[in-house]
């Protein structure tokens, strides 16, 4: 490719509303332009990119087996509605309608159609087991898109879906996926990390993450340097405190907090340290009627560590809250506790509340809660003597950078990543919900087990240069770059000699099979050397005058901070076998 025939439209400045490292360079290598909020048009030298990204993901698809196919991005509401995924879905999930006035979707995922097509194609055990894979536009109608590529509402993803006779059998197929996840992430280039993750409301016990490690990543990744484990946030288990619990030492006593509402403020007047504060969350449960209307409600009062902070995804697995939960109300909270927020604690209630403690909090001794009266708080509180025990004690808080690792071989740390990839085994959820069966060798209907695999083909690119820029730009790896190597003649109009060696060397790498690019334009080497420093290709070889007349050209990686001098025969081997490497 030569540059005077391919379309470079770089710019000085980011867009105003670009908050992120990538959206701002990608916007400036002229990669993408917005369209509208969350929906981008992808330009030629961002779709160069997105096209070597989906070339590997589909390289490792079909290595592991897997046969691609397309679904439609607008499919009929029956098929959504059949799982309930219509009225569930919520706003995420764009509705439209034809002339008809029938309703449709704009495909978010294709959980539905893929089972469909799998109780239509397969009737047998022995057609068994089946994974299909698209690479496809997705519409999630995100109420903030935000961050370019890496929250948009149009986006293009690989989804996969594979269909077992068995639960042993669809974990071998979780596994094979695993693996050429694996495969794939190591080809791009990156650094990242599988982690264990929760399935949320798809369910299921197998579930893993890939994050890409970037410091401005959205999501907290814990690991254990000493060992293998590692999970999200919302998974990693805060493990109980060894030992029993200390005995009381100190008296029950109501002490004066004049408009200190918060842990953190209470244990600087009262200069103890914040870990022996309780803070106290107030969730309800709703039970509904035939009609959906609430018929009643269950007051919880949550208990944990001043210094921890609530896992609504662990509160969501408690008995009582499997079918969800919200913050009660101000009126909830002063008729069960006669106080408003910021004085709560579990004594003196006015009406009952189920209380549920951190395992960290029902360990502790003399600990410091509010008394339910505005400007007061309890010190010397003790589970036992001044209240029952708890009627549950569970695991509610994010782990916290040196919690005790749950494998027990060392402590937590806590790194930031972007999920790119998602991995989770389905079970019978779409099967039962669609009746989509296949007969047994006993000629018996059973229900397929399935999993799911996601890989955001855009978000990917967006995650890579949050890992990889400096202040001159991006710095692509080589397997995902628009261009790998661009040769830079400087002046070539002003010399034949320079043109023909740039010409020479071009034709030789492209030949030798190098994702080449020519820049031909006649720009001045500064303007030059900004452009393709900005658009991030990672191996550049400059031919000048100068140098030419001593036989020599510069080789310079993306990374390094000065050129390499080369014998211009030697040029083309030399990148070459840098790109073997």
């Amino acid at each position: 490719m030569k540059a005077s025939q391919f379309l470079i439209s770089t710019l000085k400045e980011a867009p105003a509303d670009a908050e992120v490292v990538s959206h701002q360079l990608m916007t400036r290598a002229g990669m993408i332009k917005k369209l509208g909020a969350g929906i981008y048009t992808y330009m030629p030298m961002g779709l160069r990119v997105i096209n070597k990204v989906a070339a590997i993901v589909r390289e490792e698809m079909n290595r592991a087996g897997a046969i691609e196919l397309t679904m439609p991005v607008i499919q009929p509401a029956e098929l959504w509605q059949e799982t309930g995924r219509f009225e569930k879905m919520g706003p995420e999930l764009l509705r439209i309608q034809d002339r008809h006035e029938r309703d449709f979707v704009v495909q978010p995922t294709s959980e539905e159609v893929v089972t469909d097509i799998a109780r239509q194609e397969f009737k047998s055990y022995k057609q068994l087991p089946r994974n299909l894979y698209q690479i496809q536009t997705k519409f999630r109608d995100e109420r903030r898109p935000r961050f370019g590529l890496m929250r948009g509402r149009e986006f293009i993803m690989k989804d996969a879906y594979s269909f077992d006779r068995d639960p042993a059998s669809a974990q071998i197929s979780y596994q094979a996926m695993a693996q050429a996840y694996r495969a794939a992430f190591d080809r791009f280039g990156l650094r990242y990390r599988a982690v264990a993750a929760d399935s949320g409301a798809i369910g299921g016990d197998l579930s893993e993450e890939f994050q890409v490690i970037a410091a401005t990543g959205e999501d907290a990744i814990i690991y254990c340097p000493t060992s293998d484990y590692a999970a999200n946030i919302e998974k990693a288990e805060a493990l109980a405190p060894k030992g029993p619990r200390p005995a009381a030492s100190k008296p029950l006593t109501k002490t004066p907090t004049p408009g200190k509402s918060t842990c953190a403020d209470v244990a600087e007047l009262l200069n103890v340290p914040l870990q022996t504060t309780v803070k106290s969350l107030v969730l309800a449960t709703d039970e509904l009627n035939d009609k959906g209307e609430v018929a009643k409600s269950q007051i919880w009062l949550l208990l944990l560590r001043g210094d921890h902070d609530m896992n609504e995804v662990k509160v969501g697995k408690l008995p009582g809250f499997e079918q969800g939960f919200r913050f009660a109300t101000e009126a909830e909270i002063v008729a069960h506790f006669g106080c408003k927020p910021g004085y709560l604690g579990p004594l003196n209630l006015k009406q009952p509340v189920r209380v549920v403690a951190d395992r960290e909090v029902s360990v502790l001794a003399d600990w410091i809660c509010g008394a339910n009266e505005v400007d007061f708080h309890l010190t010397g509180v003790n589970w036992g003597r001044d209240l029952p025990e708890p009627a549950l004690v569970a695991d509610l808080r994010n782990v916290v950078e040196g919690d005790l690792s749950p494998d027990g071989k060392g402590v937590l740390a806590i790194e930031r990543g972007i999920e790119i990839g998602h991995i989770f085994y389905l079970g019978t959820k779409y099967s039962k919900a669609m009746n989509a069966t296949f007969l047994d060798e006993n000629g018996k209907p059973q229900f397929f087990e399935m999993g799911c695999y996601g890989i955001g083909i855009t978000r990917l690119p967006a995650a890579a240069i949050e890992q990889n820029h400096d202040a001159k730009g991006i710095i692509w790896p080589d397997a995902i770059a628009p261009f790998t190597v661009v040769v830079c003649p400087i002046n070539p109009d002003r010399s034949p000699e320079v043109k023909t060696a740039a010409e020479k060397l071009y034709a030789e790498l492209l030949a030798a099979g190098v994702d080449v690019i020519l820049d031909d334009r006649g720009e001045r080497p500064g303007a030059m050397f900004a452009d393709w420093e900005l658009i991030g290709v990672p191996h550049r070889v400059t031919i000048g005058d100068r140098t030419l007349k001593e036989g020599k050209v510069e080789y310079q990686h993306r990374r390094d901070a000065e050129a390499t001098p080369l014998a211009v025969g030697d040029a083309a081997a030399f990148v070459l076998g840098k790109l073997k490497r």
